[in-house]
């Protein structure tokens, strides 16, 4: 464990309360993700989407750098796979089969996607409120889960970089985030002139960006 000395002072402006923060967690006995790559520990797991379901169950879409797909068959918090390339698939997960753990419960933050598993250990970038991170931390602690501080800096004058604020507004301008959409995923990536993957992966980071930085906001205004 590392010594933190996170201030927490008076803020003047709605982005100097958020704060991004890297670290790396020992994910606990249990947790399918943590378990499979505990028993594969050259193998590089990326979790490319995690959403929370009803009554604590989950999904993930993932892929990894080696073939695993019997371990994670067998694994008892795993309730099905279905698989969609030679190293990539989607898992449902059952309630404590390793969803978030409880400290990123019950501050109420999510790490943004995609991020990877190895070894046991999984990396993660979390975006929220400067106060939430000692509570987070604390949690971590509370429950004698290993983890490691990265890096932590402030989000004080820039939310996107250039390139994603060109992104997010061409998006905008096209009609992507009308309902319904005036263009399609592939169509905006003719637009921007990338591949649709790459676009993918950067309105990922982008939502992810945004919806950590105004959380607080969304649930103060939707009581």
């Amino acid at each position: 464990m590392i010594s933190r000395d996170l201030q927490v002072g008076p803020l003047r402006h709605h982005f100097m309360a958020v704060q991004q923060i890297r670290l790396e967690v020992r994910l606990p006995e249990g947790h399918w993700a943590g378990d499979v790559t505990r028993s594969h520990p050259s193998a590089v797991l990326r979790i490319e989407e995690h959403m929370p379901l009803q009554k604590g169950r989950g999904t993930a879409r993932a892929s990894c750098s080696e073939e695993i797909t019997e371990t994670v068959v067998s694994h008892p918090g795993i309730e099905e796979v279905r698989s969609f390339g030679k190293q990539s698939f989607v898992v449902d997960i059952i309630a404590g089969g390793g969803g978030f753990l409880k400290p990123l419960l019950k501050v109420g933050v999510i790490p943004h996607t995609p991020f990877e598993v190895r070894d046991g250990w999984v990396e993660w970038t979390i975006s929220c409120a400067r106060e939430k991170v000692r509570d987070l931390l604390s949690g971590f602690d509370d429950e004698e889960i290993p983890y490691q501080l990265v890096s932590t800096r402030g989000v004080t004058n820039r939310l996107l970089t250039p390139r994603q604020r060109y992104v997010f507004d061409t998006a905008m301008k096209e009609g992507f985030y009308d309902v319904p959409r005036r263009i399609t995923l592939t169509e905006l990536a003719v637009v921007l002139e990338v591949a649709k993957s790459t676009l993918s992966a950067q309105l990922q980071r982008i939502e992810s960006t945004v919806h950590h930085a105004f959380a607080d906001d969304i649930r103060r205004r939707s009581p």
